[in-house]
């Protein structure tokens, strides 16, 4: 499995003036902007941390997930949520030729965790041997930053501040941020659940 973003939020749409007030840093001086860069930085990394460690896209992007094959027959989970659209899914051959799938094939299944693709019918069309399936989707809680959970912006700010002070211990994500966070970890359901 191969996942790529596709696409990337753009610096200008993240929310720098919000945490240089967090920081307390002054403002309306002649070389304010010269510390965006290291602020950009740190809103990144701590959007990058807490995406990796609930699953879930903070600002909408593109993303392309690679397979060699189907997880199910019927179903594949796609890794990062929330997924608002599928634009296609794209059968791949051993020589690189490329198929889409009809979207009357498949369907996808929305979740706040863990959003699907499922088949139609009984299966979801074979992925040709020694080739792959292409899935671009959408996933994200909105294109600005107010669209994403509160509790989700303040985890954010808290982390993007840890790493702004340089304090980092063995775990990056420290104890308030990760109470902000356990609403969002996905679940994990066994004995026949979600899959």
């Amino acid at each position: 499995m191969e996942l790529i973003e596709t696409s990337v939020v753009a610096d200008a749409d993240l929310p720098v003036a919000a945490f240089r007030a967090h920081l307390r840093l002054g403002t309306g001086f002649a070389d304010e902007a010269t510390g965006d860069a290291l602020l950009i930085q740190y809103l990144r990394g701590a959007i990058s941390a807490i995406e990796t460690r609930i699953g879930k896209a903070l600002m909408t992007r593109d993303f392309m997930l690679i397979l060699p094959c189907w997880r199910w027959a019927d179903a594949q989970a796609l890794p990062v949520a929330p997924v608002s659209a599928v634009a296609s899914v794209t059968l791949v051959d051993a020589q690189g030729a490329e198929t889409p799938v009809d979207a009357a094939r498949w369907r996808l299944v929305v979740d706040r965790h863990r959003p699907q693709i499922i088949a139609t019918g009984a299966v979801l069309p074979g992925v040709p041997t020694g080739g792959r399936v292409e899935i671009a989707f959408t996933a994200g809680f909105g294109a600005t930053w107010d669209a994403v959970p509160d509790d989700l912006r303040q985890a954010v700010m808290l982390l993007a501040a840890q790493f702004y002070d340089g304090r980092t211990g063995a775990d990056p994500v420290p104890g308030p941020v990760d109470a902000l966070l356990r609403r969002w970890a996905p679940l994990r359901v066994t004995a026949g659940g979600h899959r």
